[in-house]
């Protein structure tokens, strides 16, 4: 007896976490290093690890506590001088500790996709906020969004209707469809450093 073998098989990965939902707890702590700039032009190292996924008054009073406790009399300005837990978010020496709170807020909720978010819209901050009705989902692929997107609209029910002799000629080419969703702008693509992708809607 011949079986049928469905002419527009899911791609391999399409098992895939794709749900458009926060990343799974623990989740990224994001951390900052500050340090004082009296005592390291002094060649003193003087600072503090900081959690930076916080008001960023609560993370001022830590800094104003730790120049405080420098041995420098005049030690009034500080530095970023390193970071942690920011994925493709780069924390720059001197960014503002309302920017830096307000990334690691995002982060600490919504997970590295949102720093691969805010990376990608680093030169229109206003954008941050709309996260989440942004943010599609990771997924193994984009052809896996695809595949998604044709089950969702019918598609594959659809072929199912055919008579089995003419399934062999019918069907769906993922990878095009998947080409062309991000070359028209329908989406924005993100790599995760785990492997898949994180999907953003390209237009809000």
């Amino acid at each position: 007896m011949h079986e049928h073998q469905p002419q527009n098989p899911a791609p391999a990965d399409a098992e895939a976490d794709h749900a458009p939902e926060h990343e799974p707890q623990p989740g990224p702590q994001p951390r900052i290093y500050v340090a004082s700039l009296a005592d390291y032009n002094n060649g003193r190292l003087h600072g503090v690890w900081l959690d930076a996924a916080r008001e960023p008054s609560a993370i001022r009073a830590d800094i104003a506590a730790m120049l405080a406790s420098s041995q420098e009399p005049d030690a009034e300005e500080f530095a970023i001088h390193d970071f942690d837990e920011f994925g493709a978010w780069r924390v720059d020496e001197y960014d503002s500790i309302d920017l830096v709170a307000k990334i690691a807020r995002g982060i600490a909720q919504h997970g590295l996709a949102f720093a691969a978010w805010a990376d990608a819209n680093e030169a229109d901050p206003e954008r941050f906020d709309k996260f989440e009705a942004a943010y599609l989902g990771h997924y193994a692929s984009v052809d896996t969004y695809a595949y998604q997107i044709a089950d969702d609209f019918g598609f594959h029910a659809e072929l199912e209707k055919l008579p089995e002799s003419m399934r062999t000629y019918v069907s769906i080419d993922y990878a095009q469809m998947a080409r062309d969703l991000e070359a028209g702008g329908d989406m924005s693509v993100a790599h995760a450093p785990d492997g898949g992708v994180w999907l953003f809607h390209g237009n809000d």
